[in-house]
């Protein structure tokens, strides 16, 4: 009988390519990975890896190995869940990775509707992009990541996990007041010459703002890299920069800031699970209060949105209002 824990390191390496990468993953020494494999070995009764320069490739029979692996992990989830469902008890500990620009409108809402649908629940928030999500939550480490996709990069999920779409994020055109007539009559191309503040590379965001400038028909150029975003807008509040950001992330731009909404798809905000483990109960209910939340939001968007301090309402941007939903 195959070795589960050992079929999911071959799957990582797989995907991840370097042993020293696997152990980091899992917490543990390359020494114990490669132990591991030559264990998972003696069960398949043929070799799994090769040498290759430095580091190890996986042969035809590892390949096949390490695809096999997901279904048989949707299984044992499903299986798992099966067993937990049957007392009904929504209660412990669950891990909600989520990304940071969806801290404020997805997680701390979360947080404060288990606590009154179900106490017993015990949801810790850790803060993860979705490069940093999918892993952990592949690696048992999450249980759920709140995390976004690009439609129009055609990103294809992440193996192993099953999305549930929550709601849509327009992006944002963010630049100084004295720009905004410019873009009003030629669009994004009249910014060709300007600076732009981009998310660092790699990452999602940052192709994203390629991709609309290069669709006006100019490659940006990229003078600052702001990991938060928000904070970017500081940058073009000074007059020499411009960007493009989530609308979520737009709901306070400072003085000499214009937002602007593009048209066309953004990004959508998703919850992710381990495939097989949504009927787990603490992981249907914390997605039934997630898609209850956020379908009331789609209904009536103006309950959403962010508002100025002291309540004044949504923060408007010119072609309609800036606020998370």
């Amino acid at each position: 009988m195959l070795d589960v824990k050992r079929m999911v390191l071959l799957r990582d390496l797989a995907q991840h390519g370097r042993v020293t990468a696997v152990a980091e993953l899992h917490g543990v020494t390359p020494s114990a990975v490669s132990q591991q494999l030559r264990a998972l070995e003696a069960e398949a009764g043929a070799a799994l890896v090769e040498r290759e320069g430095r580091g190890l490739r996986l042969t035809a029979a590892g390949s096949a190995l390490a695809a096999a692996c997901e279904p048989v992990l949707a299984a044992l989830e499903r299986a798992e869940g099966a067993v937990r469902a049957l007392d009904a008890d929504v209660s412990g500990e669950l891990a909600v990775g989520c990304a940071p620009s969806a801290l404020a409108t997805v997680a701390a809402p979360l947080v404060a509707e288990l606590a009154v649908r179900h106490p017993g629940l015990r949801p810790r928030i850790v803060q993860a992009d979705p490069e940093e999500a999918v892993p952990l939550l592949r690696g048992r480490r999450l249980d759920l990541a709140v995390t976004y996709a690009y439609p129009l990069l055609g990103a294809p999920p992440a193996p192993g996990t099953t999305s549930v779409p929550l709601f849509e994020d327009p992006l944002c055109l963010a630049l100084p007041e004295a720009l905004a007539p410019a873009y009003e009559r030629d669009g994004l191309a009249a910014l060709r010459r300007s600076e732009w503040v981009s998310a660092p590379a790699p990452g999602s965001c940052r192709e994203m703002l390629l991709h609309a400038c290069r669709n006006a028909g100019f490659t940006p150029r990229i003078a600052h890299e702001c990991a938060d975003l928000r904070a970017g807008l500081w940058i073009v509040a000074t007059g020499q920069a411009v960007s493009i950001l989530p609308k979520l992330l737009c709901d306070a731009p400072p003085p000499g800031t214009v937002v602007r909404e593009l048209p066309g798809p953004g990004r959508t905000l998703q919850a992710l699970v381990r495939a097989g483990s949504e009927s787990r109960p603490a992981v249907a209910a914390t997605l039934a209060a997630l898609t209850a939340r956020h379908a009331l939001h789609a209904r009536d968007p103006r309950g959403a949105g962010p508002v100025r301090p002291g309540g004044r309402g949504p923060v408007t941007g010119g072609r309609g209002p800036v606020s998370g939903r």
